[in-house]
């Protein structure tokens, strides 16, 4: 499993790329539908798909915010400057992933792709998982025993929240890297919804075609000019800190 890491993790990126364009695919069959939940069915994914996706950009978040861990991997490999272990990481060792995991299982209910969700997602648990046992093969050669009294009283997966008000009052939540480092992925699925929103569901604008392709112009025009402005930002240092 650790070799299987290795390679996935060399190539992680490109994953990414091609489990977001997946949520574009037909969705058939679907996972909820008119004849099994009504005619209101399309709320079903909407609200469930939403409020995960949300929930995993917060844990992003907050692990960003309190006690940012540099693991981007070195020459695509994985690495690791130092074993953090405050701020969301003393509730779970993995909570960047875990994000990323209930944003991607969200938005695959979202899309409301019995397929994506059946097949697609535990995929993208597997790769997870195998890239996880890379990582802590390399940490625990790293730093030993440090790592292993880690482990043994934090969950690999399973966020404790134990704790979880005195992690919050204790530490200062850094605004500026929280939004120097998630601006191009929330911009990313903010258009990922919009477009599963619009598309997959013209209930929400009465079937009106041009409706649809107004509100789509208007809305992702509006994130644009807000991700650029962000950019700006960061280029120009003000969000450093």
């Amino acid at each position: 499993m650790v070799q299987i890491g290795n390679f996935f993790f060399k190539y992680r990126n490109w994953l990414f790329i091609i489990f977001y364009a997946l949520l574009f695919v037909p969705n058939v069959p679907q996972l909820f539908t008119e004849k099994k939940f009504g005619k209101n069915y399309y709320w079903y994914p909407i609200a469930i798909g939403l409020v995960i996706t949300v929930l995993g950009q917060a844990i992003r978040g907050a692990t960003i915010g309190l006690a940012y861990i540099i693991r981007g991997g070195k020459n695509k490999k994985v690495y690791a400057e130092d074993l953090v272990t405050t701020g969301i990481f003393a509730h779970c060792r993995n909570p960047l992933y875990v994000g990323n995991i209930l944003m991607l299982a969200g938005v695959g209910i979202l899309s409301n792709s019995l397929l994506y969700v059946v097949i697609m997602i535990p995929f993208f648990l597997f790769i997870y998982q195998a890239i996880v046992l890379a990582e802590e093969n390399f940490l625990r050669n790293k730093f030993g025993g440090q790592f292993n009294n880690y482990c043994a009283r934090v969950n690999r997966w399973v966020p404790s929240i134990k704790g979880i008000g005195k992690t919050f009052s204790g530490m200062r939540f850094n605004w500026k890297r929280y939004i120097a480092k998630e601006h191009t992925t929330t911009f990313i699925w903010l258009v990922g919804i919009v477009l599963l929103l619009l598309f997959y569901y013209p209930q929400l604008t009465n079937y009106d075609s041009r409706l649809r392709n107004t509100l789509l112009a208007i809305i992702l025009a509006a994130l644009l000019v807000v991700y650029l402005f962000t950019r700006v930002l960061k280029k120009s240092g003000k969000l450093n800190g």
